[in-house]
């Protein structure tokens, strides 16, 4: 494409974006769409077709782009997708249609694409461009150096080392609120929990929740903890847990694990939970078709750290229903929650960087559908 043609392409972006927001009939925009308006162009703001046509509260035309193709979670430059613009004037059903394009173009993708491929789907990678994570893959994050401290003020905190001028909090003292919440629907009502349950827990982070299980009136049975990193077996090791009764810590990644002897002589667990700091959605599914496998009976529970797209409304709304559809494939139905995580910005983050920015956390609670 030489010069002229991509001036060419650019000013029928332009024109459609313009002609959307200036609410030209729904006919003078068709045609530009048929005339092929390029759907994927953003401006210099980085409003595209289908941010106009949120802004605009046109549902026609919501449809229609989605319709032919426009990128339901294009972003621009504030990072607010259409269907944040369509959030922010509370317009709930063209919010929807947008939520539920992204819904089908993840389940679409889970089922033509192979695994391997799940983790470069669009949602995916429009979460790598605008989710500062600290370790872009597993291997980066297990091999980059973690401080264990407190902030300013006096919250407990994990620290990644970027570089040796950067380091950002990648565990924090402010989820236990949601990992109490999670403890407590996990275990107080279960059947087994006075006879002591058997656990499994995946990623030990700053051990909140580890420690709130073996608070339990009656402590695990059996309590495992699966963790890879090593600064983070170090500090395990600090602290104590390698000596505590009933508790096996496991070195290694749970893949590492998954068929191990170590787990199936187990017996099958009692609740399960799982938060993995550096894995993206696809190991998270790849995890979902084990847990069935893992659960020592119809009573059994498995949570885990719903936070997937946790700084943007409409990939966190995607996320959290695209997990319950996959959980329903193997059998697993999801209950919801909500709990209010709300707290001053200025002191839950500190000088770190923000990985959830929803008042709402959505706690998920899976059991075995009953047959």
């Amino acid at each position: 494409m030489d010069v002229a043609q991509v001036d060419e392409v650019i000013e029928l972006g332009q024109r459609l974006i313009t002609s959307i927001l200036e609410r030209e009939p729904f006919e003078v925009v068709t045609a530009q769409i048929e005339a092929d308006a390029p759907l994927w162009f953003q401006d210099d703001d980085g409003t595209s077709a289908l941010h106009a046509a949120a802004y605009v509260e046109s549902e026609d035309l919501v449809r229609l782009l989605i319709e032919k193709g426009a990128l339901w979670n294009a972003v621009d430059n504030l990072h607010n997708t259409a269907g944040d613009i369509a959030l922010s004037m509370n317009n709930e059903s063209i919010y929807t249609i947008i939520r539920d394009a992204g819904i089908r173009s993840e389940l679409l993708l889970t089922l033509l694409a192979s695994k391997e491929m799940l983790s470069n789907s669009p949602l995916s990678l429009v979460l790598k461009a605008t989710d500062t994570t600290a370790a872009g893959s597993t291997d980066n994050y297990l091999t980059s150096p973690l401080r264990y401290t407190k902030d300013e003020h006096g919250q407990q905190i994990c620290m990644l080392r970027i570089n040796e001028e950067e380091e950002v909090g990648v565990m924090m003292g402010w989820e236990r609120g949601i990992m109490q919440e999670t403890v407590n629907k996990l275990c107080l009502d279960h059947k087994n929990l006075k006879q002591g349950l058997k656990v499994l827990n995946i990623g030990f982070g700053l051990g909140i929740i580890d420690t709130m299980f073996q608070a339990l009136p009656t402590k695990p049975t059996q309590h495992v903890i699966i963790e890879a990193h090593p600064d983070v077996l170090k500090h395990m090791k600090e602290l104590g847990w390698y000596e505590k009764p009933g508790v096996q810590i496991l070195e290694g990644k749970w893949q590492d694990f998954i068929s191990s002897e170590e787990l199936l002589s187990v017996g099958g667990f009692d609740v399960m939970y799982t938060d993995t700091f550096s894995e993206d959605y696809k190991e998270l599914h790849n995890f979902f078709g084990e847990v069935p496998d893992l659960f020592a009976g119809p009573e059994s529970r498995f949570s885990f750290f719903n936070g997937l797209g946790a700084t943007n409304a409409l990939f966190y709304d995607v996320y959290t229903r695209v997990s319950e559809l996959h959980l329903a494939e193997v059998g697993v139905d999801i209950e919801w929650s909500d709990v209010d995580v709300f707290s001053n910005s200025e002191y839950r983050w500190g000088k770190t960087r923000e990985y959830f920015g929803q008042r709402l956390y959505r706690l998920p609670i899976g059991k075995m559908r009953a047959m």
